[in-house]
């Protein structure tokens, strides 16, 4: 079993002097802190300015205590995401960050806003592959662990590498773009991770995805609650389904 608690957190390692980029258009706010992982385990990445640093893959609890606008969407309390950017800090103080569409986010080490395809790729992988098992705040299986890091594994390979001309050439395990681009990891299921990558068609369900940006920390990727949760939250529904229980 790989030890979590000698790991650094990933996404929280380094700062680069990079250049300021155009900002979003924000739909709202919300004030989160890192609070701790979720379901994850240790991976060793080369990608976004680190090299072969070892750290905790997986999900990103977030604790909201307050929003505005679309960010209110979202209950208060805890949220599981994932980073988008492994060249900035994961802050643990409860910072103020701007709620914007995925499309628009602006990745200053990869010099450009992530883009439609790529966001498209994002929301497919979610759709088809994500499970909220892994953010449910219980023990995790081992199982949970892995998959949750090679589900990072894939969201930085989508993020990180330039566009292929098929998905089946994403491999978490080969860095396929020139340059400073690029990504991939080692200490990971590689196997699920481009199982995953390869069976994005465009014809898979589609989460409906948002950023978490606050320029110079983190920014993460989260799923919009659907309309029946946040009814149930907002208007006592865990304690219907505590009644229903009984």
């Amino acid at each position: 079993m790989k030890n979590l608690k000698t790991a650094t957190i990933l996404c929280a390692a380094v700062f680069l002097a990079l250049p300021v980029l155009t900002k979003a258009s924000p739909v709202g706010t919300v004030d989160i802190a890192y609070s701790g992982p979720g379901a994850s385990d240790t991976i060793t990445v080369w990608g976004g300015g680190l090299s072969g640093l070892s750290g905790v893959g997986g999900v990103y609890m977030l604790n909201k205590t307050a929003g505005t606008g679309q960010g209110n969407i979202w209950p208060n309390g805890l949220i599981g995401g994932f980073c988008i950017e492994l060249h900035q800090w994961a802050s643990t103080d409860a910072l103020k960050y701007d709620v914007v569409k995925l499309e628009e986010v602006n990745n200053s080490f990869m010099g450009g806003i992530l883009g439609t395809a790529k966001a498209n790729y994002l929301a497919e992988l979610w759709g088809r592959f994500y499970s909220p098992a892994w953010a449910d705040g219980g023990s995790y299986s081992s199982e949970e662990r892995s998959k949750a890091e090679a589900f990072a594994a894939a969201v930085w390979e989508i993020v990180y590498e330039d566009m292929p001309t098929s998905p089946l050439n994403w491999d978490v395990s080969v860095d396929g773009s020139s340059g400073s681009h690029g990504f991939y990891a080692q200490n990971v299921d590689a196997v699920t991770a481009n199982n995953w990558l390869h069976a994005l068609n465009g014809l898979g369900p589609k989460a409906d995805l948002r950023a978490f940006v606050n320029q110079g920390k983190q920014d993460f990727i989260v799923q919009v609650p659907e309309p029946a949760t946040v009814c149930l939250l907002g208007l006592g529904g865990l304690a219907f389904l505590r009644k229903r229980k009984a």
